[in-house]
């Protein structure tokens, strides 16, 4: 698909890989703050993610409370400058064929002019 990732294709996985590429780790309650998702939500995107390498997830505690913190792998971090780096050259690919076209912005001709040619 143009090089594009198809697991980093949903509008979550992305989000979370990419802001997890900002940091260390961080603790999910962060991620899922940042994300603006529910706690199943970024469960079920955590693990599928995990599964296919792209984080891991460490588990521990605060005192007694439980906690989960994520942080994104070595081979996700590269997988994601692929899929950005192919959503940027399919933006410059479409804009250079746009361009090409010879209309400028709003339908408007080459010369501004509101006609065609």
């Amino acid at each position: 698909m143009n090089g594009l990732d198809p697991i980093l294709h949903q509008p979550t996985r992305l989000t979370v890989l990419a802001f997890l590429s900002g940091c260390q780790e961080a603790e999910f309650s962060v991620v899922r703050d940042y994300c603006q998702v529910s706690d199943s939500v970024l469960s079920k995107t955590a693990s599928g993610l995990e599964t296919a390498g792209y984080l891991r997830a460490r588990k521990g505690y605060v005192g007694k409370r439980p906690r989960t913190w994520l942080s994104a792998t070595q081979q996700g971090r590269t997988l994601l400058a692929a899929h950005l780096a192919a959503l940027q050259q399919m933006a410059a690919a479409a804009e250079a064929a746009g361009a090409a076209a010879g209309t400028g912005p709003a339908g408007t001709g080459p010369d501004g002019s509101g006609n065609a040619g």
